[in-house]
């Protein structure tokens, strides 16, 4: 092995985290620095420098979470590793480098900067899958950040103020109708959440009611939350529908032009809201690089993470196609959620540290334990170890696992200590859209023009 070994981890995900920190725990312990066996350089390339818990986002979304606790900072967690915030443009892995833009290259205007590597891990995640619908580039929201999803958030409780401010009833209607497109976790949690949150919201606004709030939900296929089984998934559109909800099943959204969102099956809403969750696809890097990829455009990896044909290349989560090991002979892959992303990790980096010492190396073997899902404040669906679990049972359960999987004591402890006041006290409901505009009010005073309500 070279002296030092490079390391380079492309994205600061669940994977990239999780496969970083295990490995500065074991590089530390067996390869130390100043041995003959030379020492590691861990250099993590991400777009931020905080991994986000995304599970946590709907909450966040309602205020049952400040932002801040629903991200964990790289440079805390991974003291002894190099964090680069930036993106990584192209991939030679036949020459081992990898060109990066960073802040300062962007500031400097001296262009991509390129990196050498000996083992390279690719965990960038995945991005929002859109398709060419008319209208969606302008007035779709998306709901994979935390900027995103506190921004939602801003975005709802300013549309009940101008419904509240309108005498226009065509304003006020588009302005309380909220249409979710995607049927998913994300889709369904953020739209219970949300709803919840905007109906006790109404109490305080004199001439809006909780039935004229209009909540829309779009899905494609004949059922929603496919990962918590047929019968939860049937449980939770008759525990929507009960509040409201109207759940569309078998439509796909045509256009979204001029601020109306028109369905295949001929219904036609004008609205303000319009928050895509209708998938994911792989990072576009992957793309950038000459590694073997499926026909989804994940990289075809081996059970030991190894990326296919392609020596010291490893990859996880959800831009990687793993070979699940407990459905023999189905030809299936691990599905790309959290729940395997954190373990692959794991193995992940043992493996490579496993190659480095020219030990054999272990086979990722993860059996699928269940799923749960919050449709709101104490109301959930769970299918777990076979058994179904709706109602209360299944968001306490809900809330425990996540809590138990939110990296660092330091953010358990905040989170639990939030859900501990927010069951003592009423819920915040004030929205500071201002903050997306921080420097209105200096331009206003120096003679400018702020940005105008949206």
């Amino acid at each position: 092995m070279t002296n030092p070994v490079r390391i380079l981890v492309v994205g600061g995900g669940y994977v990239g985290m999780y496969t970083a920190l295990h490995l500065q725990r074991k590089l530390k312990r067996q390869l130390p620095r100043g041995t003959g066996q030379g020492g590691a350089e861990i250099t993590v390339v991400t777009p931020d420098p905080y991994m986000t818990y995304q599970p946590f986002l709907p909450e966040a979304a309602a205020g049952s979470i400040s932002p801040r606790h629903v991200v964990v900072p790289l440079r805390r967690v991974l003291p002894h590793c190099r964090i680069l915030v930036g993106e990584v443009n192209a991939i030679d892995h036949a020459r081992r480098t990898a060109t990066v833009t960073t802040l300062a290259t962007a500031e400097e205007g001296t262009g991509p900067r390129r990196m050498t590597y000996d083992e390279l891990v690719l965990a960038p995640g995945s991005v929002s899958r859109t398709l060419p619908v008319p209208g969606l580039a302008d007035h779709g929201i998306g709901f994979k950040t935390v900027e995103e999803a506190i921004g939602l958030r801003n975005h709802v409780i300013e549309q009940m103020d101008i419904a509240s401010s309108t005498r226009d009833p065509a304003v006020r209607d588009a302005a309380l109708t909220f249409v979710f497109v995607g049927g998913g976790y994300a889709g369904v949690e953020a739209l219970g959440e949300l709803e919840d949150m905007a109906r006790y919201a109404s109490r305080y606004y004199h001439n809006i009611k909780p039935a004229d709030l209009k909540w829309i939900l779009v899905e494609a296929s004949d059922r929603i939350l496919p990962e918590v089984g047929e019968k939860m998934g049937k449980y939770a559109v008759r525990e929507l529908r009960g509040r409201g909800v109207d759940i569309r099943l078998n439509t796909r959204l045509t256009s979204v032009d001029n601020r109306v969102a028109a369905l295949d099956d001929g219904a036609r809403f004008p609205t303000r809201t319009l928050v895509w969750t209708a998938g994911v696809k792989p990072h576009p890097v992957l793309a950038a690089s000459s590694l073997p990829r499926d026909e989804r455009g994940r990289l075809r990896c081996t059970a030991q993470l190894a990326v296919e044909g392609a020596p010291h290349a490893w990859a996880a989560g959800d831009a990687a196609a793993v070979p699940d090991l407990t459905s023999p002979g189905k030809g299936e892959d691990c599905a790309p959620n959290a729940q395997h992303a954190v373990r692959q990790a794991k193995v992940l980096a043992e493996n490579i540290v496993a190659s480095l010492e020219q030990r054999p190396l272990s086979d990722y073997r993860h059996k699928h334990v269940g799923s749960v899902a919050s449709l709101g404040l104490h109301k959930g669906v769970a299918f777990v170890y076979g058994r179904r679990l709706k109602g209360l049972p299944a968001w306490a359960m809900h809330r425990a696992y996540h809590l138990s999987r939110v990296p660092t004591f330091n953010r358990k402890a905040r989170v639990l200590a939030e859900w501990t006041l927010s069951g003592l006290f009423k819920r915040e409901i004030v929205s500071l859209g201002s903050l997306e505009h921080p420097r209105a009010e200096f331009e206003l005073a120096a003679g400018g023009e702020p940005p105008g309500l949206r």
